[in-house]
């Protein structure tokens, strides 16, 4: 059995509770398949939520901005991180507008925050990152310099307490509503890639670049 993250003071899922899931493997693989994520702070006393691309390796999520990002700088300060992601799966169409909503996949994280500051581990978690957002690209691109390392702050947060919401299957007409002649179910939605543009600049001008392995696979090509 998985271990479980929740409920915890304030990640318990209080509305429509029965959606909601504390499974440390749903909450991984929801934050895993989210493209990015949302960071909350407060700064100079004001709230500020901000997206950003994230990256997770076993119990640590690592997100990453510039070092004067003051989302980021508010996260080391208070030692402590709120992160949000969300998977749009689709539209769920009830018969009514009242019972009509979406269907998702979330999750919520909160837990210790830090900055990573050794030169050695920012340029291996950057590389995750690259990974995370396409599979097999940190092997195809040059390494990371000392300056671009230097100009990029990773905070590192450790996933204490979560929890996932999951909306799923079919909506929640009342009895009367089901013997209405309206139209009622579910329209699945995903991310799909379309056809690469290739840049015209430097060596890709003569055209003798071809597609790397990371896009051919992403495009279902390899």
């Amino acid at each position: 059995m998985s271990d479980e993250l929740g409920p915890g003071p304030r990640t318990r899922v209080r509305r429509l509770p029965k959606k909601a899931t504390y499974d440390e493997a749903t909450i991984f693989a929801v934050i895993d398949q989210a493209r990015f994520c949302h960071v909350a702070a407060t700064v100079h006393g004001k709230p500020v939520a901000l997206p950003t691309l994230h990256a997770r390796e076993g119990h640590t999520l690592y997100l990453h901005g510039s070092p004067s990002n003051e989302v980021m700088k508010s996260l080391v300060r208070s030692g402590e991180a709120f992160v949000t992601v969300t998977l749009y799966d689709g539209l769920r169409l009830a018969r009514s507008g009242f019972e009509s909503s979406i269907a998702y996949r979330s999750a919520v994280v909160i837990g210790a925050a830090s900055e990573v500051s050794d030169e050695r581990e920012k340029v291996r978690v950057l590389n995750l990152f690259v990974e995370h957002v396409l599979p097999g690209r940190a092997l195809e691109v040059r390494p990371l310099s000392s300056d671009e390392c230097r100009l990029t702050m990773v905070v590192a947060v450790s996933i204490e307490e979560a929890s996932a919401k999951i909306s799923a299957g079919p909506t929640d007409d009342g009895p009367e509503d089901r013997e209405l002649n309206i139209w009622s179910g579910t329209v699945p939605a995903r991310l799909v890639f379309d056809s690469p543009v290739p840049d015209t600049n430097g060596a890709m001008a003569r055209g003798q670049v071809g597609v790397p392995a990371s896009v051919a696979t992403l495009l279902g090509g390899a």
